[in-house]
């Protein structure tokens, strides 16, 4: 079991117990932040539990997951704005980017850094280049980002620095919806490539709220 199953599990052991005292759990790449009420628990005792419920987690079976089908906008230069820069920086014809980018099905680590923002692994080694020297101050909700190992979506606008290869029309971080959140820890995710006629179309839907995201 690698380490963020491992994190993962030990979230979904303290959920399904429903601990006395924990008012919620934060997963990492490979740690668990727990924030709890010192007047219902202990310090002592919730660790003594924790180290209980972490045994138990190594043997636990964590529910399937959902694989969710994120379709984005990779041609426009308006939208993926640097895919022609990082496909001349990594040898290759933009197209060929885009294929292993979309071909590849990729795993959510966590949720962190603004609301809703995943951070994805499963990049092809093929198209792994460091993040820009200079991060952006503003980039746009929905941008679908590369860079080291990892795949992110930038959920609201906000700064970064991850070269930008696409967009998706779809909200991440909603505020108004029953789920606000549109991604969870151990999701994989599927890329489809659209163009921008679609991605004009899905983003009015969304908008409407009358787009459902296609999740198995």
């Amino acid at each position: 079991m690698d380490v963020n199953t491992r994190v993962r599990a030990l979230e979904f052991v303290i959920q399904h117990k429903a601990v006395a005292g924990v008012v919620e759990t934060v997963p990492s790449f490979r740690s668990l932040l727990v924030y709890y009420d010192p007047l219902v628990v202990g310090y002592e005792a919730l660790c003594e539990t924790l180290g209980e419920l972490h045994a138990q987690a190594e043997h636990v079976a964590l529910p399937p997951s959902r694989v969710v089908e994120l379709p984005c906008c990779y041609g426009d230069p308006d939208l993926g704005i640097d895919l022609g820069a990082a496909a001349e920086r990594l040898g290759l014809p933009p197209d060929e980017l885009v294929s292993l980018h979309a071909g590849a099905r990729y795993l959510v680590y966590f949720i962190g850094f603004t609301p809703g923002l995943p951070y994805l692994g499963g990049l092809p080694e093929r198209i792994r280049l460091p993040r820009l020297e200079t991060p952006r101050t503003k980039v746009p909700a929905g941008s679908v980002g590369i860079g080291g190992i990892q795949v992110c979506i930038y959920s609201v606008e906000s700064p970064g620095g991850y070269w930008i290869v696409g967009r998706t029309p779809l909200r991440l971080y909603d505020p108004e919806a029953s789920d606000p959140v549109l991604l969870r820890p151990g999701d994989h995710i599927r890329f489809r490539p659209i163009d921008r006629r679609e991605h004009d179309e899905i983003a009015a839907a969304v908008a409407a709220r009358a787009y459902h995201p296609l999740i198995h």
